[in-house]
């Protein structure tokens, strides 16, 4: 169980996650402000608090490996990496402009980036041959995996889920960010796939069901999925598309949208607005 302490941090680290994302895509530019916010929480328990990982162990063979399957959510992956260290927060303003250290998907050329992704799908095939290979050599190390709703629609992702239950891939922990709502309109619309806790578990898999903006929730199913042997795991986080944005909430149109002046300046002020609820008068 976290502590109050503990948990107030992890809240403060998903807010300070979510302004870096604004100020990333900035006026005028198109940005994946709704899959990014989905995940703060779960980004920042993972990279702050159950992750074996820091700036100074980036080539640590123990460290533990995150791949975001859903690579076009990188922009919070990128700002807990900033958070954490591991480049100039500078970078954060020349994301995908040229000389930018940053792309508009994972690369590894990023510090902190352990695969490539963004065509969707491949994350958890990518991420099970890292767990086979840690098992290989025998390392503590563990691989997490974060996998979109709409990414479930694709046919390599259950190829790899029936190989990890297959072979008893306990290193593996995957996460699916169950936002409910994909590029164009809602999942359920465009392809819907009914009743993911019962198929996953139909597919060997141990899974647990969490609210995806609770960073308690979230870290008390990290420590159980590591107490599981020979299944590999999912976290269905349970979320809300565009968390923290009262204009973004739900709505596909931000999926990729275009911030105006306007509507970057409200994003700024709701964020402040939880700032202060949270007791943080500034960074």
């Amino acid at each position: 169980m976290l502590s109050l302490e503990k948990k107030k941090q992890l809240d403060i680290m998903a807010l300070k996650l979510r302004y870096d994302v604004v100020n990333m895509i900035g006026i005028g530019n198109a940005g994946h402000l709704g899959g990014s916010c989905s995940l703060a929480e779960t980004i920042a328990t993972l990279y702050f608090h159950a992750m074996k990982f820091s700036a100074e162990r980036l080539k640590d063979p123990e460290r533990d490996r995150l791949v975001l399957s859903k690579g076009h959510a990188a922009l919070i992956q990128y700002a807990a990496l900033c958070e954490a260290g591991c480049f100039p927060r500078e970078e954060l303003g020349r994301v995908k402009k040229l000389g930018g250290l940053l792309q508009g998907h994972p690369d590894l050329s990023i510090p902190g980036i352990e695969a490539v992704t963004g065509s969707l799908g491949q994350g958890l095939s990518i991420s099970l041959g890292m767990a086979l290979a840690l098992r290989l050599d025998k390392s503590p190390a563990r691989v997490f995996t974060i996998m979109g709703d709409g990414e479930q629609a694709e046919g390599q992702l259950w190829e790899a889920a029936m190989a990890a239950a297959a072979f008893k891939v306990d290193n593996l922990t995957a996460f699916l960010d169950w936002n409910k709502v994909q590029a164009t309109g809602t999942t359920k619309e465009i392809f819907n796939i009914p009743n993911l806790e019962e198929k996953w578990t139909s597919f060997g898999w141990q899974v647990f069901k969490v609210n995806g903006h609770d960073v308690e929730q979230i870290s008390s199913a990290i420590e159980k999925a590591a107490a599981v042997k020979e299944k590999p795991q999912l976290i269905i986080l349970d979320t809300v598309k565009g968390k923290g944005f009262s204009f973004a909430e739900g709505n596909a149109a931000y999926h990729n949208g275009i911030f105006t002046a306007e509507i970057f300046e409200q994003a700024k002020k709701e964020l402040d607005a939880a700032r202060e609820k949270l007791g943080v008068s500034e960074w």
